[in-house]
């Protein structure tokens, strides 16, 4: 697989997400309620999971280095008030999961707010924090971020694991739409988003690498370029990625001319700020993407041929 044209996806994609970074926000008030609250802070967690991803791959460019990092200072000074909005949310919500989750990607990148650590810590003490009932893959996920953030995971992550859909091994023609997104997930938070592909069970492993490459080919066939571009990134998450060049030059061609990637087929027209709640998922999956398979390439080419 050629790394340029691995690259060249990842570039434009963040070209794309600088270009419109005005519209990811945060908007709180008083009438918002946890739900809504959390939707809109989500596009800024996710951005800081990338960009630890592509600072910790180190096969960006200079260019794409100092967008990612603005991008990073410009989502925790100005859309996070320097973390003080996920204080707020804490104050409001204090067993909610969501200023954790977002907080400890920036605080790994070394964006720190002293308030919100504090929170976190005095609701981990309680017995609601580890009875909060949420999915099996919210709670792998939630196990992961304890870990990272220092505190003891509310479940131990084998255990979290295993009560997830893919943890089960079930029948792989019953990984429909929502379960797909499941299988995705619960293989980003058991690698911690692809540095640790050896910590993915063997069973599991195996099993990806039976099916993984048929789901592949079927979410292409339907042009779903969000989840085909999260079946990208397992593929790279995996012991032996494939890197599938047919997939690959699939999802390069559906990237937009700026950079943008449609969530499925194409984009509608419209103004950026209409488009972006559309576009900025399936974006962030293609800087995702791009850096884990461009870095997957990368190695294959200094590993001695037999």
């Amino acid at each position: 697989m050629s790394p340029q044209l691995l690259h060249r996806v990842g570039a434009g994609a963040l070209e794309w997400l600088a270009a419109n970074r005005t519209h990811f926000r945060a908007r709180t008030d008083a009438s918002t309620s946890a739900l809504e609250i959390g939707e809109r802070f989500k596009p800024i967690g996710e951005l800081a999971v990338i960009g630890k991803v592509l600072f910790r791959e180190g096969v960006a460019g200079s260019q794409q280095s100092a967008i990612i990092r603005k991008l990073l200072d410009y989502a925790w000074r100005e859309v996070l008030d320097g973390g003080e909005l996920l204080a707020w949310l804490q104050r409001r919500e204090p067993l909610s999961p969501i200023p954790l989750e977002l907080y400890v990607p920036f605080q790994e990148l070394g964006y720190r707010n002293q308030e919100v650590e504090g929170r976190a810590r005095l609701a981990r003490g309680l017995t609601s924090w580890t009875a909060l009932e949420m999915a099996p893959n919210r709670r792998l996920g939630l196990a992961r971020v304890e870990i990272r953030a220092g505190l003891p995971p509310s479940i131990e992550v084998a255990e979290a694991a295993r009560r997830t859909w893919l943890g089960r091994t079930p029948e792989p023609w019953t990984a429909v739409y929502h379960i797909a997104y499941d299988v995705t997930h619960t293989v980003f938070h058991l690698t911690d988003w692809g540095e640790h592909p050896e910590a993915l069970p063997t069973d599991i492993a195996d099993y990806l690498e039976l099916w993984l490459p048929v789901w592949i080919e079927d979410w292409a066939s339907v042009e779903h370029w969000d989840l085909l571009g999260e079946l990208l990134v397992v593929d790279a998450c995996l012991p032996r990625p494939t890197l599938d060049p047919a997939a690959w030059q699939l999802y390069a061609a559906a990237q937009q001319p700026d950079g943008a990637m449609p969530v499925q087929r194409t984009l509608p027209p419209g103004d950026p700020a209409d488009t972006f709640d559309l576009a900025y998922h399936p974006t962030l999956v293609a800087a995702f993407a791009s850096v884990m398979a461009t870095s997957r390439a990368m190695t294959a080419l200094t590993v001695p041929q037999p």
